[in-house]
């Protein structure tokens, strides 16, 4: 397993999946010297999910999930007041093994690469699973009267399980929890079915529909 020393970014209900596009404004001072130290190496960065209760250590160490998303600031721009907007191109899940020691504002973690489990019989296993929850998501997408041509062209385009099942996870789904769980979730085929019964949860709850199409 690829090992990475990376800084972290911890934020409340915020999963960040591979795959994805994170859109961030950076304004604490000690994040915005986190933007430039990686802009000054190699612009990479891992945003981790808060556990709850974070509040009253927000200014500390907060505790964090061990899971988190990381990826490479792929756009930027420095604000007139020194903020930052940055643009955040996830690529793949960490395990945050510990916390080095720094005399940086922000934390600096030491974390393993974790890589998608997928079926003995490879990718084609999944495309039942895969072409299901495309279908779900196009009928929520619909239901809600929601264009997102950039989720409409993976659905069209990509055949991938794990960037299908993170894509779309990241796009439709609100509850934190259940997002952290996908994140967490390294088979590909669970991640899949967990995402495929939350999606037609919330479809049902939209329009009493049912899996494949029909009323309840």
């Amino acid at each position: 397993m690829a090992r990475v020393v990376i800084p972290i970014f911890p934020l409340p209900d915020l999963s960040f999946f591979p795959h994805t596009l994170l859109p961030l404004h950076i304004f604490e001072p000690r994040y915005r010297a986190m933007v430039i130290d990686c802009l000054a190496r190699d612009k990479r960065l891992a945003v981790v999910c808060l556990k709850p209760g974070y509040e009253a250590e927000y200014s500390g160490k907060p505790a964090v999930h061990a899971v988190a998303g990381a990826g490479e600031i792929v756009r930027w721009e420095r604000l007139p007041s020194g903020r930052y907007n940055i643009l955040l191109r996830g690529d793949c899940r960490i395990r945050i093994d510990s916390e080095l020691p720094t005399d940086t504002l922000y934390r600096i973690a030491s974390a393993v690469v974790l890589e998608d489990r997928l079926p003995p019989e490879g990718t084609a296993a999944l495309a039942p699973l895969v072409e299901r929850v495309k279908g779900s998501c196009l009928r929520l997408l619909k239901a809600a009267k929601r264009n997102s041509p950039a989720l409409e062209t993976v659905l069209r385009d990509t055949r991938e399980p794990g960037i299908v099942a993170d894509q779309v996870a990241s796009a439709l789904l609100a509850d934190a929890v259940l997002r952290q769980d996908l994140l967490e979730t390294l088979d590909v085929g669970d991640r899949l079915r967990r995402l495929s019964e939350a999606l037609n949860d919330l479809l049902r709850e939209m329009t009493g529909e049912r899996e494949g199409g029909g009323a309840e």
